[in-house]
């Protein structure tokens, strides 16, 4: 597994990892079982603080998608799946979304292209981390 960051980006470093970690586990680059490199190996090879690798395995771990043991460092595990009481929650928010849009004078077609539009870069940002 390779991760690249862009100290210069707006996204935090620590984001960055999650987001790549993610991908790679989505691509099947990282399956179930596997290992992580060390926080402190991780930090030296990407030249930045072991304390932001840290932060960025412990939002994984709490996501879900690993398991942190101080004596075996992370695994990855299963990543979550959604639940239905997730997508009521997102149907809900989604429902607000075009509410406030409608009273805004947006048209259906008008909301469904920005839906395309943030999705895709949604899904952009998930692929650069």
């Amino acid at each position: 597994m390779f991760l690249a960051i862009e100290p210069a980006s707006d996204v935090p470093l620590y984001t960055q990892i999650r987001n790549q970690i993610v991908d790679a586990l989505v691509c099947g680059e990282l399956v179930e079982g596997d290992r992580l490199p060390s926080v402190r190996q991780l930090a030296v090879d990407l030249g930045i603080n072991l304390h932001t690798v840290n932060k960025a395995y412990r939002v994984l771990a709490e996501e879900g998608y690993l398991r942190i043991n101080g004596r075996s460092g992370a695994r990855v595990i299963a990543p979550p799946t959604y639940t239905a009481s997730y997508l009521e929650g997102l149907r809900a928010a989604l429902v607000r979304l075009v509410i406030e849009a409608r009273s805004q004078g947006i048209d259906s077609k008008l909301f469904q292209t920005t839906v395309r539009q943030a999705i895709a870069a949604g899904e952009a940002a998930t692929r650069k981390g």
